[in-house]
């Protein structure tokens, strides 16, 4: 059930110090560099990070990424959303689902037609995996990939996080 507090803003600068204690919450590893130049992309406009907040603390946050580097995304010109994360204390709130629903409608806003997600394949996404299927994204059709790069038949990858599946789903 979707918290009734629950907002969603466009990061701006007088919220990178919350913005980075959030991000200290998180279990996995944070590399403060790729965060640093993402709130730069961001500033320059090819993506657009997106923070959720419960009663003024952020527990979230996505990117709508304009120019994704995933080659079949790029040739269709589809926006990606990426790094989806929800702080684990504050999931199974439909705080994910509600971040998946403003960037479509953002997308939709700009006129896509569609819009592309990737998800890891191992059992720690299991739940972002369920919650885009039953969102609507499907397969892509061009397999697995690596760092956003297909996978040919016969190579071998490490079951990291960079390893996905990518989806698609109709906007309109």
């Amino acid at each position: 059930m979707q918290d009734s507090s629950l907002s969603i803003h466009h990061f701006t600068p007088d919220m990178e110090q919350k913005f980075w204690g959030m991000l200290d919450e998180f279990t996995f590893h944070i590399d403060r560099g790729y965060y640093e130049r993402c709130i730069e992309r961001h500033e320059n406009g090819e993506l657009v990070l997106f923070v959720a907040s419960i009663d003024g603390n952020n527990v979230g946050y996505c990117l709508l990424n304009w120019q994704p580097k995933y080659a079949y995304f790029k040739k269709l010109e589809l926006p990606e959303i990426q790094d989806l994360n929800v702080l684990s204390q504050y999931r199974q709130r439909g705080i994910g689902k509600a971040l998946v629903e403003y960037c479509e409608g953002i997308a939709r806003d700009k006129g896509y037609a569609e819009m592309g997600i990737g998800v890891g394949l191992n059992s720690s996404f299991g739940a972002a995996q369920r919650l885009y299927v039953r969102h609507g994204y499907i397969p892509d059709g061009c397999g697995v990939s690596y760092d956003r790069k297909q996978v040919a038949a016969g190579e071998f990858r490490p079951i990291d996080e960079n390893l996905s599946l990518m989806m698609i789903k109709t906007l309109i």
